[in-house]
Order: C-alpha cells, then structure tokens, then sequence
C-alpha cells in the first residue's frame, strides 16, 4: 500500500472524530495503554447512528469502534477517530497502524491457496496453508506463518442483543522465525463465510479482539 491511500484513511479518521461520542470513545480507550484497557460499551441506538459499517476492536490496550472507509476489491480499510487504522481482507486482519505499543503488522501476502479468499466455511477439518508477514518494528520481511484449521462446533452469537447462529472456526499458527505459536479463531456465517467475530494474533504482542456490530450492513453504502 502506498502512503497515499494510508493518507485518505488517516483524512477519513480526522472527519469521524468527534462527529458522534461513539467514535470520540474510540480515541480515548484505544489510547489507555498506560492505565490498562477500558471496555467500550455500544448500543445498537449509538451504532444506528453512524452511517459507516463498523466494528468493535479491542487490544491489550484498550477498545474502541472502527468505522469501514474504504473499499478496493476485497481489501477494507477501517479507522478509529484516533487515526489508528486497521486493513482487512476477507476478514483476515492483514496490516495495522497505531495499534500495536510494540510494533504493528506491516503487511500480509496470503498463498494461492487461502481458505480466506474461498470463505472459511468451506475449509477442511485439518487443512494446512501458509502466509507471509511483515513486521513494522525489527525489520522483518517475509515472515513465514504456517497454520493449521480446525472446524468446531455450531454456536450462537450475541452482537448488540440479535443472535447469529455461526460456525467456530480455529486456526493454529505457527511462526518458529519470530517465536510465535498461537490459536486464531473466527466465527462465521456458514452461508457464506462472513466473519462476524475473531480473535486474531496479529504479531508476537498484538493480539486484537474484533466483532462486527453492523453484520447486515458488510459494505459501503
């Protein structure tokens, strides 16, 4: 991604904040790192009131709500009225910007043979595959992440009080290059293989909590 599309989001962010108290919350509790994570509380009334899907992020320095600004292919880009930034594809978090205290992901390249582009609904118990990372701190290039998925069970999701019946998918990944080994897990539509909910770890410090308070408004309008 060049600087100047991390410009049009960071422009996008300046826009959101203070425009409504749901995203001026989000500057103020992704910025807690000191005092500890504050939890954001949201309502569906709060969340109506925006005219951006958004989603609820939280780190292990604090939480806050990002809204969707911008669209190219697969690619999402989401903001915080903080500026801080975070890029989606498919659902995979794939680059972050002010967001990790130890350093962000810089970049993602995901192989041919990504369940992600396919929708994790279909993947098979046991399928294995590999991606590529960067590292905005340390200078890491081309990390290589192996991962493994595991299908589990059918549950219900509570988002804003309105239950989703979702299918719990778990990927373990593995990392030997940066010492990193741990267990993603999403939960997605089995219609479709929309991501309402995950738990990504993002690098060795970030991992980052999402949940998607608008699942029937996935797109720009």
């Amino acid at each position: 991604m060049n600087l100047l599309k991390v410009g049009v989001c960071l422009m996008a962010a300046s826009l959101l904040c203070g425009c409504n108290p749901l995203m001026s919350a989000s500057l103020n509790n992704l910025k807690a790192a000191v005092v500890g994570p504050d939890e954001v509380d949201v309502t569906a009334a709060e969340v109506a009131g925006v005219n951006y899907p958004q989603l609820k992020l939280t780190t292990p320095s604090g939480s806050g709500v990002l809204a969707l600004v911008r669209e190219r292919e697969d690619l999402q880009f989401w903001v915080a009225s903080g500026k801080q930034v975070l890029l989606l594809r498919d659902g995979l978090a794939v680059r972050s910007i002010g967001l990790g205290l130890q350093g962000d992901l810089d970049g993602t390249r995901l192989a041919d043979d990504s369940p992600f582009k396919q929708g994790l609904h279909h993947v098979a118990d046991g399928f294995t595959t590999r991606r590529w990372i960067d590292l905005y701190k340390g200078q890491e290039v081309g990390v290589i992440v192996n991962s493994r998925f595991s299908r589990r069970a059918t549950e219900t999701l509570e988002i804003l009080d309105k239950p989703y019946s979702v299918l719990r998918i778990d990927e373990q990944i593995d990392a030997p290059a940066i010492g990193l080994s741990a267990t993603n897990r999403y939960w997605v539509d089995p219609r479709d293989g929309f991501i309402l909910q995950s738990e990504q770890q993002l690098t060795s410090q970030l991992r980052v909590k999402l949940v998607q308070l608008t699942p029937d408004r996935r797109h720009l309008p």
